[in-house]
């Protein structure tokens, strides 16, 4: 196949936080290049591509997955070496920073920064596409790129290309099945305590005993209805602290975890882009919850795009 006349290579260079906040820009950008016939490149993904089918001998982590292995990855050790070191990451990173400062390839070789006074850059808005008209190469060195109506219309694609190796997959499933077996519902609960005691002051930091009861008030709302819920944290949770409910645990995996939820038919938690990626990767409705006071309706429930704060 030809590729089109203008096509550009988007090469993201900032890292940012881990898994599910680089799953998140890396699916942004996948369906931008979707879009207009586009290929990406992110070698920030370096640290996970092992996880995906797509990415564990992929050395560029890139969209398209391309027909040919790279040599780097035919050569025994060398991929490795690359992964490792963050050679290529580096250099990234760095020629990003130098292109901003010093644009001696004028408008074909830019470096794409979130739009000064918006919260979020849009990918498909005019501000971001008249600066990428020209180029045919875009280095990436922002986070809050999003373009929720590509990922939408394009999320096939992004959940084939992220798809787990088949042990994390066989993990996931297996955590969930067991609860669906006696139960009609499955509701997945991400429980983040960990760094999110100090982070933002603990704003999003919530005790167990508000997660048990706004499962017992979501059980409430599905009348004649069995509902056992999937408890998933970054600490180790026991029954104990969820009397009345039908509990189970994730897989003491991250990764697994996060997949896990993505099987559950609805999914709660507090401010993080974990269940959101959980959220669109299943295409399960999420609520967030963003005030310890707060109450929980079924109503209230959405599918993530990718685009939430």
């Amino acid at each position: 196949m030809t590729p089109p006349k203008n096509q550009k290579l988007f090469t993201i260079g900032c890292r940012c936080g881990r898994l599910a906040n680089r799953l998140i820009i890396f699916a942004n950008f996948i369906a931008l290049a979707e879009e207009q016939g586009d290929r990406v490149i992110n070698y920030t993904f370096h640290s996970y591509a092992d996880l995906f089918e797509a990415t564990r001998t992929n050395i560029h982590c890139a969209y398209p997955v391309p027909q040919r292995k790279s040599w780097l990855d035919r050569i025994p050790g060398v991929g490795a070496i690359i992964r490792t070191t963050r050679i290529f990451y580096h250099i990234t990173r760095y020629t990003s920073v130098l292109i901003d400062r010093f644009p001696v390839f004028g408008r074909k070789v830019v470096t794409l920064r979130q739009t000064k006074g918006q919260f979020i850059t849009y990918l498909d808005g005019p501000d971001v596409q008249e600066k990428i008209r020209p180029a045919k190469i875009v280095f990436v060195y922002d986070w809050r790129f999003r373009a929720p109506n590509l990922v939408q219309k394009h999320s096939d694609k992004i959940r084939a290309y992220f798809q787990p190796l088949g042990t994390l997959e066989k993990a996931s499933r297996e955590a969930v099945e067991p609860l669906r077996r006696n139960a009609d519902i499955v509701i997945g609960v991400h429980v983040r305590h960990g760094d999110y005691r100090g982070w933002r002051g603990g704003k999003y930091f919530y005790p167990v005993e508000c997660y048990a009861a706004w499962m017992r008030d979501l059980a409430r709302q599905f009348p004649g209805r069995r509902v056992s819920f999937l408890v998933c944290s970054d600490e180790r949770r026991n029954a104990g602290e969820f009397p009345g409910l039908t509990i189970g645990f994730g897989t003491k995996s991250p990764v697994s975890d996060l997949f896990a939820l993505s099987r559950c038919d609805y999914i709660i938690g507090t401010k993080s882009t974990f269940p959101q990626w959980a959220s669109f990767y299943g295409g399960k409705p999420l609520l967030q919850i963003l005030d310890r006071n707060a109450s929980v309706k079924v109503e209230d429930f959405r599918v993530c795009y990718l685009d939430w704060d």
